[in-house]
């Protein structure tokens, strides 16, 4: 198991009191052209359609409605831009993926965009990869990760919902996922486990981003 970041508790303040600054909702891009300027490092979030990326961003940000979610999975294709700390960087919010209900067009439309815009993107700096506790790394992630593999693009599995689930299979849960991340060249090998409802893991998750940006 891979040893995990220590972090002082001076660190941990710091992004505690960045994250409860000043953030705002700058735009909604559906396409390359339309992306803002690459002047400040981003961080980005991906996963499954439901995993939990709107509650976490709120969440780590003490919003309850920075980030908002689709009533219909796979509807919001848009790549959505928070700026926080006052231009000190981007959270970036990707388009769910592993949706049923959207067409298949729309399918491939967000795969070719989002691809292309975490190709392009020289300031970007990691994308967390959101999976579900209760459920692992399925197949469609495992296929988004060697996307990302390919593409040369860094990530960070980050497991939600963790307060839905045993202490002991979350240690489970972790063990597995950090054995798969092993083939994948471009994943991050520690594995941080979050609950957006009950707060556990955001301060680790926090400081991390903080030491990126």
């Amino acid at each position: 198991m891979a040893a995990e970041p220590a972090f002082t508790d001076e660190q941990i303040e710091a992004a505690r009191k960045l994250f409860a600054g000043e953030v705002t909702f700058v735009k909604g891009v559906v396409r390359l052209d339309g992306l803002p300027d690459g002047d400040r490092p981003e961080i980005a979030f991906a996963g499954r359609s439901n995993v939990g990326k709107s509650s976490l961003i709120n969440a780590l940000t003490n919003r309850k409605h920075l980030a908002r979610a689709s009533n219909t999975p796979g509807r919001t294709q848009e790549i959505n831009f928070f700026d926080l700390g006052a231009g000190r960087f981007y959270l970036v919010d990707l388009p769910g993926y592993g949706f049923a209900e959207a067409p298949k067009k729309s399918v491939e439309a967000w795969s070719r965009f989002t691809l292309d815009y975490l190709r392009g993107r020289a300031s970007l700096k990691r994308v967390f990869l959101l999976v579900d506790a209760r459920r692992g790394v399925g197949e469609v992630d495992l296929g988004v990760m060697a996307r990302l593999d390919s593409a040369a693009v860094g990530y960070q599995i980050v497991l939600t919902k963790a307060d839905k689930v045993k202490p002991v299979e979350i240690a489970e849960t972790i063990a597995a996922t950090q054995a798969k991340l092993k083939t994948h060249a471009a994943a991050h090998p520690h594995v941080l486990a979050t609950s957006s409802e009950k707060g556990d893991g955001l301060p680790e998750l926090r400081a991390t981003i903080t030491a990126l940006a």
